[in-house]
């Protein structure tokens, strides 16, 4: 039954000679999106078979919950830290619960 949240899996394929870094970029901006009043759940994961790939299952309040993380200078900073340390463009799905 739909109950409002929003529901995310972005994924990130990170070249591997600077996989530690781009760890690093991320669990460092974790623990202040944890702090956000929308956020309810951010998990960071991995792949066995795919170690380069970085999976976030993530839960907003709501898609406007999301829009305003989105919208913070630190989540904004994200993209430039991020430069030329990923193989491709982030993949963003959106899931649903039932």
């Amino acid at each position: 039954m739909p109950d409002g949240k929003l529901y995310l899996l972005a994924e990130f394929s990170v070249k591997p000679e600077l996989l530690d870094q781009t760890k690093a970029i991320f669990s460092k901006l974790l623990p202040r999106v944890l702090e956000e009043p929308g956020c309810e759940a951010m998990y960071t994961t991995s792949i066995d078979a795919e170690p380069n790939k970085l999976v976030f299952f993530e839960i907003f309040l709501s898609q406007e919950a999301h829009d305003w993380h989105m919208a913070q200078d630190y989540t904004k900073q994200l993209a430039a830290d991020l430069d030329g340390k990923l193989a491709g463009p982030p993949k963003m799905t959106k899931l649903n619960r039932f």
